[in-house]
């Protein structure tokens, strides 16, 4: 337990780690980069090859890189390893968000995690001169003396020598200082990093700055530590403050100081950055597979750099406020730690099976999870939904999956011995008849439905004898049949197998993916699948 953990005073409280007690062994696999790579497959196989050899039980990568065949993928083959010797490992699904089909770390065997937020906001509010206030957030140290101070946008406070496309994201270089000093710069999300925008406005005599969203990254407003006073402000506000300033002949503003707020809603909502599917390299298993806070996350930060990561930052902090898929990997790490220290014996199958079924597909305010535009968004950004630790604790069913499973499904992805040698020692007598989309995994994916398809998984009991009925909701287009839908199960570790018929509704499919739910329940336990079908 760690007393007084706060970012400049902010969100002040006692912090303790996901795996209380849990030790931590680190591999360093990422240098100054070289041609600009940084992260080796070298390096991260080396540190996969030591962490088995040492014996540890969860391995936490905030790290990955371009999609590619899985028998290329550096972190997919050594997971594999990792996952054959009880090692439970969980990635980050990448931050290229919010374009679809960009997701990484895209293999079955282990977790890949998405970004969204939690109820806590640091508001940090715009008030301009005709008395119009915005909330945005900051967690700037310095704050303005209670005034109105001039407003310019950055295109107004430009260099002659910059371009207009360079100048409204204020990048380097680009800002004014005789048109800037003393003033407010309003700059829009882009290309550069938030922090950086704060830095060249300061640089150029700001004395704070307004940082505006673009449309694609809507409602997501991230605290950032700037060097100067500032406010994140989201789309729809920055359309008004922008129209302000060009209606208003001599605009001004003030930015408020920075304040801890709990509870917020809505929340969680999917981080604008946070990548999405469908899985470019096997479209048959959805990924990123859960989502988990990534947004505004107080951490540990070390001490070598500025709390922004810039040169020009010359402050030094203990604890930071970070956003990524980095951060909301290890929340998952975390819970990982604590379901292997209360079952053991579980597989890295089964305890992804108990975090992916039991997660929520609703915020506080009762809805389905929105995206950062606040529209409804659907698995291929959360997965299976927001991890919820506590109901992980007592899943009531699992999907187990053997390693010969995840053999079986590399041989249906048609690799050759040399490419299946990165796995296996041996070579390997493949399962002729094994379909990828009747690999044993919590999600259901079909992304050439033609007709209708009929889909097998296995459910194993980790609770107390129990009858599940099952419920469906039938994706749009399509009819969906579980046979039987009721399983008895008498006892701890007994499986039932269970038939999933997917029909395509005559004159009622469209040719893109439509999602469903499949949930098995004994009124105690609601053991939840995302079913997501596209119809050819």
């Amino acid at each position: 337990m760690v007393q007084g953990v706060n970012v400049f005073g902010q969100g002040n409280g006692t912090a303790k780690g996901g795996s209380p007690r849990a030790r931590v062994a680190s591999y360093k696999v990422c240098w100054p980069p070289v041609n600009g790579d940084e992260c080796f497959d070298a390096d991260i196989l080396a540190a996969f090859d030591m962490a088995i050899h040492d014996g540890v039980d969860v391995l936490s990568l905030s790290l990955g890189g371009s999609a590619s065949n899985l028998f290329n993928d550096s972190v997919a083959i050594g997971s594999f390893h990792a996952a054959k010797k009880g090692i439970v490992v969980v990635c980050s699904a990448g931050n290229s968000g919010p374009n679809e089909a960009t997701a990484e770390n895209l293999a079955p065997w282990y977790i890949t995690v998405g970004a969204s937020t939690m109820d806590r906001e640091f508001p940090s509010y715009v008030v301009l001169g005709n008395n119009l206030r915005f909330k945005g957030e900051s967690l700037s140290a310095t704050r303005l003396k209670h005034k109105s101070y001039p407003i310019i946008k950055a295109t107004d406070a430009k260099l002659a020598s910059a371009t207009i496309q360079d100048a409204v994201l204020c990048q380097n270089g680009t800002l004014d200082p005789n048109k800037v000093k003393g003033k407010i710069v309003l700059c829009l999300r882009g290309i550069n990093a938030r922090v950086d925008k704060g830095e060249q406005a300061l640089l150029a005599g700001a004395v704070g700055m307004v940082l505006a969203n673009d449309i694609t990254t809507g409602n997501e407003i991230l605290a950032d530590p700037h060097v100067l006073p500032a406010s994140h402000i989201n789309f729809s506000d920055g359309v008004d403050v922008f129209k302000y300033v060009n209606s208003t002949k001599s605009p001004v503003a003030y930015i408020t100081y920075p304040t801890t707020k709990l509870h917020t809603k809505p929340a969680p909502f999917m981080a604008a950055f946070s990548s999405k599917g469908p899985n470019t390299i096997v479209p048959e298993i959805l990924k990123p597979d859960i989502t988990a806070p990534g947004v505004s996350i107080i951490a540990a930060y070390t001490e070598a750099e500025g709390p922004t990561d810039q040169e020009f930052d010359k402050r030094r902090i203990q604890y930071n406020s970070i956003s990524g898929t980095s951060m909301s990997c290890p929340h998952i790490s975390g819970i990982v730690g604590l379901l292997k220290a209360l079952y053991p014996s579980w597989s890295p199958a089964a305890i992804k099976s108990a975090i992916m079924t039991t997660a929520t597909t609703l915020d506080n305010e009762a809805e389905t999870i929105l995206n950062a535009t606040f529209i409804h968004t659907t698995p291929f950004s959360y997965g299976s939904g927001h991890v919820q630790p506590n109901k992980a604790m007592d899943p009531g069913l699992v999907y187990d999956t053997p390693t010969n499973d995840y053999v079986n499904f590399l041989c249906a992805l048609g690799y050759n011995e040399t490419q299946m040698s990165v796995f296996l020692k041996a070579p390997h007598q493949c399962h002729k008849n094994f379909n990828i989309i009747n690999l044993n995994y919590p999600s259901i994916t079909v992304p050439n439905l033609n007709r209708s398809v009929t889909v097998t998984r296995t459910l194993k009991n980790v609770g107390a004898p129990a009858t599940y009925i099952v419920h469906v909701q039938n994706p749009n287009g399509i009819t969906v049949s579980v046979k039987p839908n009721v399983l008895e199960f008498k006892h701890v570790g007994e499986e039932k197998r269970f038939e999933v018929k997917l029909k395509v509704k005559k004159g009622k499919a469209t040719k893109s993916y439509v999602f469903g739910k499949l949930v098995w329940s004994d009124g105690k336990h609601y053991v939840k699948s995302p079913i997501v079908v596209k119809a050819i």
